[in-house]
């Protein structure tokens, strides 16, 4: 009776060393895929934007996170479109920047 207890003891932690060694292959994978994703991101980013335009990026990126990988993703999909027709520089850029920057509602109180 303690040889099985121990027979199923063993295989239930090989078969979690196993589903282990697998869900770490897969996190591997996955970020490996993230990286090529940035680095092919990165690399069209290079060629369609200046470098004006790059610094402003990047700057922003800082602060701002969500709508600089919205503007960069906007970016990309257009370059592999080929809908962009030249370079875009620092004055088109903060253009765009302005189009997709949420407004802002301010408030303004009275008092009586």
């Amino acid at each position: 009776m303690d040889e099985d207890l121990e027979e199923i003891r063993k295989r239930k932690l090989e078969q979690l060393q196993q589903q282990q060694y697998n869900a770490q292959g897969q996190a591997a994978q996955q970020e490996q895929a993230r990286a090529e994703y940035e680095a092919k991101k990165q690399a069209i980013l290079r060629q369609i934007l200046t470098p004006e335009a790059r610094e402003r990026l990047n700057t922003l990126k800082m602060t701002k996170p969500d709508l600089v990988a919205n503007v960069e993703a906007q970016l990309v999909s257009l370059a592999q479109s080929g809908r962009l027709g030249s370079k875009i520089d620092d004055a088109k850029l903060k253009a765009l920047l302005l189009q997709l920057q949420p407004k802002k509602h301010e408030m303004q109180i009275k008092r009586m």
